[in-house]
């Protein structure tokens, strides 16, 4: 039973590791999808919808569309949320901030689990948290950045992210005890989606992209997020939150280096200090969290 316990944790782990590095292809794609920063989450969403209609369909049946539960309806308002205050912290302050406070995610998700879930972790899991959050903070700062247009409102911003993202995964976390990743998917993406399209036309976005090409990159934006999103929201059924959220912080490493591969942006040894000890403070954040032994 602890063999097939280890290898359900280690699937799940892989499963979430692959959905964060797919993640990390969204930045690259909403640079070229050339609309609203909330249209373009608009669409992201809008355009995942059927394919994950598709998937609830065939697990679930009609079960996939029945009345969602509360943790649902929250996972849509949280998701909407935070795509809409990332993409515009990223035009208000700079990249290298943006980056910075919108990754604070696992300190939210770790504190509030401490808080008000009571669930203590251990000494090293800390240790994990704050150098994992710590790679990622020196990642970002080496790639500099102008200010921005207003860069105390950006930082604001960018910080509330990580708030939302948070609040995010711990709904999804507690959806999860009840319901299949398919099922959550459908019904957060179609919460959010108008939600979304309402801030896109209360701050006068334009709606639609300019070029083919944008369509393209919201078209991609669509299959991310049910290829990446879909597959932390299974994870997060076989892994505490708390973890899952560190192990998470893999995207701005897959980012940087997808950006140098792309779009050659070389990565300095600063970034490349800061990948190591992201990495690092994850694979610490597994061997902390991993469950204790059973005496006897």
């Amino acid at each position: 039973m602890a063999d097939l316990a280890a290898a359900e944790r280690w699937r799940a782990l892989a499963v979430l590791v692959a959905g964060a590095m797919v993640i990390a292809l969204a930045p690259i794609l909403v640079r070229l999808a050339d609309t609203g920063p909330a249209a373009i989450g608009f669409w992201r969403l809008t355009f995942a919808l059927p394919l994950l209609a598709a998937l609830g369909a065939r697990n679930g049946g009609r079960g996939t569309f029945a009345p969602p539960s509360r943790p649902m309806l929250l996972a849509g308002v949280m998701f909407a949320l935070d795509l809409g205050f990332w993409h515009y912290g990223i035009i208000f302050t700079s990249v290298a901030n943006a980056t910075v406070l919108s990754n604070l995610t696992p300190v939210v998700v770790t504190a509030f689990a401490w808080i008000f879930l009571k669930q203590e972790p251990r000494r090293l899991f800390l240790v994990a948290v704050a150098l994992a959050v710590a790679g990622a903070w020196t990642m970002a700062v080496a790639k500099g950045g102008a200010p921005g247009r207003s860069p105390l409102l950006g930082d604001g911003l960018s910080l509330l992210t990580a708030l939302w993202y948070a609040f995010y995964m711990l709904s999804i976390g507690e959806a999860r005890r009840r319901d299949g990743a398919a099922r959550i998917m459908f019904w957060s993406s179609l919460v959010g989606a108008p939600l979304l399209l309402v801030g896109a036309l209360a701050l006068r976005e334009p709606l639609t992209p300019a070029h083919p090409g944008g369509w393209l990159a919201l078209i991609g934006l669509g299959l991310v997020h049910v290829a990446g999103q879909g597959a932390i929201a299974w994870a997060l059924g076989r892994l505490p939150t708390a973890t899952a959220s560190v192990v998470v912080l893999v995207q701005p490493v897959v980012a940087a280096m997808l950006g140098w591969i792309l779009f050659a942006e070389a990565m300095g040894p600063w970034q490349a200090l800061g990948a190591a000890i992201a990495l690092a403070g994850i694979v610490l954040a597994q061997w902390a969290a991993r469950p204790k032994a059973v005496q006897g």
